[in-house]
């Protein structure tokens, strides 16, 4: 496989070492093509008892919101969950998905973390730098870091989230009442960027469109046939 995905032997250290070395390829700047003309989504789930890995890809039009194409594929599982090296475990299915479909995103929202990650190489990060699409993690949860500011209840608040002295991200209040998300850039997208570029294609639900639709397929609650 590629430098970026290396084969699985069961040694984590490597893998750690590898995050790190990857993590200063990433590009924390605004490279994107303007104006926006696609946006994908991506998410991944398991089947069989996690012996297949089933990722998703939904490209949208980025003006409409208009669904282009959906994709999914699965691949078999390449390594057990270790926690912080999930990029490992589904990056193979994620870019077997992105080939599926008919052309690469302007930019990809993907079900994860982009550098709001404990060595800044979540699964967002991991996917731009290995395909070099620009790229934000859109998380549901915080993996790692803290906010030192109220986050507002209205929709579209953001407040920093810092690793130490270093912010990683946003948590960013998509819709109201609900938990807030977890955005950072991945690849190619500023870090002050990340939250206006998630609302823009976020809706009336807590996930941007474009991961929330990634979702429905990766858990296997929407099955067009076009996907499987």
């Amino acid at each position: 496989m590629s430098d970026a995905l290396p084969d699985w032997t069961g040694d984590t250290a490597p893998l750690r070492a590898l995050q790190q070395t990857l993590a200063q390829q990433v590009v924390l700047r605004d490279a994107f093509a303007k104006p926006l003309r696609t946006v994908a989504g991506f998410d991944v789930g398991f089947e069989d008892g996690g012996a297949t890995t089933r990722a998703a890809a939904v490209l949208l039009d980025a003006d409409t919101l208009a669904v282009l194409d959906r994709q999914v594929a699965r691949l078999p599982t390449r390594m057990p969950y270790v926690p912080g090296l999930l990029s490992f475990r589904e990056l193979p299915a994620l870019l077997a998905a992105l080939a599926q479909l008919p052309q690469a995103p302007d930019l990809a929202l993907i079900d994860g973390h982009g550098i709001a990650h404990p060595r800044r190489l979540g699964i967002a990060a991991h996917f731009g730098v290995a395909t070099g699409l620009p790229s934000i993690g859109v998380g549901k949860q915080v993996l790692v870091g803290e906010t030192r500011m109220a986050l507002h209840a209205m929709r579209g608040a953001f407040t920093p989230l810092r690793d130490g002295t270093t912010q990683i991200g946003w948590l960013l209040r998509s819709k109201p009442g609900c938990l807030p998300l977890v955005v950072s850039p991945g690849h190619r997208v500023a870090l002050a960027s990340a939250p206006e570029l998630v609302m823009r294609f976020t809706t009336t639900y807590r996930l941007p469109e474009p991961t929330r639709l990634a979702d429905r397929l990766a858990s296997r609650r929407d099955h067009p046939r076009s996907a499987d």
